[in-house]
């Protein structure tokens, strides 16, 4: 699979009728190929349960940045958050590239960003005991 395609139903399109699959839903089997795609999703959720881990994250989603930036926008020790960073960088979470000196990270593509942006938006309502929704 190219890099640009998704498998079917990543962007929550589901065909006409059909309904999510649930845990334990009759009829619901994990395939090698869906038990793949859960192990992964399960990799990208364990990093990013951490909370300078998030905090990066966060940080990037609003645009590059370097190591100065980032420990400041997260508070953590300088050494901390440079080995936040290349865990998330060994996993393909986030990019590099040098700026003479400098080397500025960036989230690996967007769905990152949305996936953070869910997660704090979960934590607002929860904080907020604001009603839930769609």
């Amino acid at each position: 699979m190219s890099p640009g395609r998704h498998l079917a139903g990543a962007h929550g399109a589901q065909p006409a009728g059909a309904t999510p699959d649930a845990p334990g839903a009759p009829g619901t089997q994990v395939t090698p190929e869906r038990g793949d795609r859960l192990e992964a999703a399960a990799s990208v959720l364990a990093l990013l349960a951490d909370r300078t881990r998030l905090a990066l994250m966060e940080r990037l989603g609003r645009g590059e940045a370097d190591v100065t930036t980032l420990t400041e926008a997260c508070g953590a020790a300088r050494p901390s958050v440079s080995q936040h960073l290349a865990k998330l960088r060994l996993a393909g979470l986030v990019t590099t590239r040098k700026d003479g000196r400098r080397v500025v990270y960036a989230l690996g593509h967007g769905h990152l960003r949305r996936l953070v942006d869910e997660a704090l938006n979960v934590a607002d309502h929860q904080l907020g005991s604001l009603p839930p929704h769609d």
